[in-house]
């Protein structure tokens, strides 16, 4: 049974996994327009951090409440669900180095998906937005021939599939199939995003900061030819929003990204914009053979070798409808990545 929305809720945002890097972000760009939010997190202690964090940077916490969610526990979805008109599903786990067990990313990435479309559903939400990823559209491709789009997904039998990309790409058809289950279709948005840098709003670099962070420190001596789409975080949060207020966004995926570029690329652009750190940047790319032997001695090398030389190609327009602009270039979504660790002493 679809609950009808009251006005006390009408304006209210489920959140989930707001202490996470987009999470937070999505939050602040809610709290923003005027919205309350509700953002779920694991333990009180990170969520009171995030609260820390987000009136540090300005926002109106008044607006934001802060709730226990587990995505592997039933508790408190239903709750939630029901104090607010949206649900934004950030929450999924993530790290550079895959785990021994692939079920440790995949299975709490689909059952906390199928928790929040089940609980958004029966409170009668306006729209779902789930965040998903480009690896759920490229990942196991490698004919940098083809330009891949929002009705590709990836080949997961395909090579060099992680067990991130699986659970990205296993979740997010899971979501689309109980929205088409339900007959609410129109009601989902997803968004599949490329590589997130940008400034940090907690002392938390997280997984996404983590390559700046080292080659800041100057622990990547030649930079891997990894090459990734990269995009800043204030616009996948932006795109969020969009997503979920657009009236015609419903039922469709949008990348929001930059065009792929290599690690090198990254390096030389924050070596011309911080020339005090220049001499801790790379400035050579790692011979291919190389690769392969320090692959073998780095995990978070070698559970991401997926990206190693292939140049992808995306079709980009949907996300730039969304946002109805252009995306923040990568070499300034990069130096403010940089910019926030070295103001936090991060690096």
């Amino acid at each position: 049974m679809i609950r009808s929305r009251s006005n006390a809720v009408a304006d209210s945002v489920l959140v989930t996994g707001v202490t996470g890097f987009l999470g937070a972000h999505v939050a602040q760009a809610l709290l923003r327009r005027g919205l309350k939010v509700i953002g779920s997190a694991r333990t009180q202690a990170k969520g009171a951090a995030v609260r820390n964090a987000l009136s540090a940077e300005g926002a109106d916490i008044s607006r934001l409440r802060i709730v226990p969610l587990d995505l592997m526990k039933d508790d408190g979805w239903e709750e939630a669900a029901g104090s607010s008109a949206y649900t934004i599903h950030t929450a999924s786990p993530f790290q550079l180095e895959m785990p021994a067990d692939p079920d440790a990313l995949i299975r709490p990435a689909i059952q906390g998906t199928r928790r929040a479309l089940d609980a958004a559903l029966a409170a009668g939400h306006r729209r779902i937005v789930v965040t998903s990823s480009l690896c759920a559209i490229d990942g196991g491709r490698r004919d940098d021939s083809v330009r891949l789009g929002p009705h590709d997904w990836a080949e997961l039998e395909g090579e060099d599939v992680n067990a991130y990309m699986r659970s990205k790409t296993l979740a997010e058809r899971e979501a689309w199939t109980i929205a088409d289950r339900a007959g609410a279709r129109d009601r989902l948005v997803v968004i599949n995003p490329g590589t997130m840098l940008g400034p940090l709003i907690d002392d938390d670099p997280g997984t996404s900061a983590r390559t700046i962070q080292r080659m800041l420190r100057g622990k990547v001596p030649m930079a891997p030819d990894m090459v990734l789409p990269y995009v800043d975080v204030r616009d996948v949060a932006e795109a969020h929003v969009e997503a979920m207020l657009g009236p015609n966004a419903g039922g469709q995926r949008f990348i929001v990204s930059n065009p792929a570029e290599p690690l090198i690329a990254i390096a030389d652009g924050l070596r011309a914009d911080l020339p005090e750190r220049a001499a801790k940047l790379p400035k050579r790319r790692m011979p291919d053979w190389l690769t392969r032997i320090v692959a073998r001695f780095d995990r978070s090398l070698s559970s991401n070798r997926a990206y190693l030389g292939v140049r992808r190609h995306y079709d980009l327009s949907g996300g730039i409808a969304l946002l109805q602009r252009a995306l923040i270039p990568t070499r300034v979504a990069a130096l403010a990545t940089a910019q926030s660790l070295i103001q936090r002493r991060l690096a």
